[in-house]
């Protein structure tokens, strides 16, 4: 079975057991040890979308096949990510060219792939940098590659397409039209463009209209994790969302604010939604 999408950011599986992952540090002892952790832990149930015929399904849990691309500068990992579309991204910020916030905001120019950054900076104020550039995770060194595979397998889930449901969910609010099924959003009949965290944070608020989302169920529903800075994360990626979906970012329409708490999504009077079956982010 071979899978391929238009979009050479997103998640390509070119068989069913084999996915592409570009490494970039310019250490080599931090490139070889996340090599080994991806070719041990990271299965096809992890990139495969579930809907494979019944042999298909009994290879699910067996190890997939990691193809490494490395990448020590980030010129060079700018050129793989344009010329190899690989799946997955995993940046490291101190390279010895450019700076790693550079890298990420150039491969995000034309790429749309989850990006996670290892770096051995702390400070809160870099990581909201580079969550502003387009990263969607971010892991400080020194890191367990246990943690770091979990996180991958967390960004693939997120960025596979799963299979369309019998019937369609699409929901349109004011000029807005959110196609589930398809994952498609517009605006005025204008497609927009979303990173796969953007989309997932787009979709827990639309499958829980007025419903007031916390920080934590947000945090575990788009990043698959309870650990880590939940409202630094969302404060960043509702703002991605707020500058796409809405007319004025400044004073939200459809995401709002409940301070202290979380956010909810506030739908038009007439807005109109076609149920469908869909799984529900928050109950994964």
């Amino acid at each position: 079975m071979k899978v391929r999408r238009a979009d050479p950011g997103l998640l390509q599986i070119v068989s069913m057991s084999g996915v592409t992952v570009l490494v970039v540090d310019d250490e080599p002892q931090i490139r070889r040890a996340v090599r080994n952790a991806l070719s041990a832990g990271i299965r096809v149930s992890d990139i495969a979308d579930g809907s494979a015929d019944e042999r298909g399904q009994s290879r699910m849990n067996v190890v997939a096949t990691v193809r490494v691309l490395e990448a020590s500068t980030g010129r060079e990992a700018i050129d793989l990510a344009a010329t190899e579309a690989p799946a997955m991204i995993i940046l490291d910020l101190g390279l010895p060219d450019m700076a790693g916030l550079a890298v990420c905001r150039e491969i995000r120019r034309f790429s749309t792939a989850p990006i996670i950054v290892l770096s051995a900076r702390h400070a809160d104020t870099e990581k909201v940098a580079l969550l502003d550039a387009g990263a969607d995770d971010y892991l400080t060194k020194p890191f367990s590659t246990i943690e770091l595979t979990a996180r991958v397998r967390a960004q693939f889930r997120r960025a596979r397409t799963p299979a369309a449901p019998s019937s369609e969910m699409v929901i349109s609010v004011g000029d807005l039209t959110i196609d589930l099924a398809k994952r498609r959003v517009e605006r005025a009949g204008e497609l927009l463009h979303l990173t796969p965290t953007e989309w997932s944070l787009l979709r827990a608020f639309v499958t829980h209209p007025r419903q007031t989302l916390t920080h934590h169920q947000l945090f575990r529903a788009v990043w698959g994790s309870s650990s880590g800075d939940a409202q630094q994360y969302l404060r960043v990626y509702v703002g991605h969302l707020r500058r796409k979906l809405e007319s004025d970012p400044v004073r939200p329409r459809f995401i709002q604010t409940d301070a202290g708490v979380g956010y909810r999504f506030e739908p038009a009077p007439d807005a109109a939604i076609a149920a469908g079956s869909h799984e529900d982010p928050l109950e994964r």
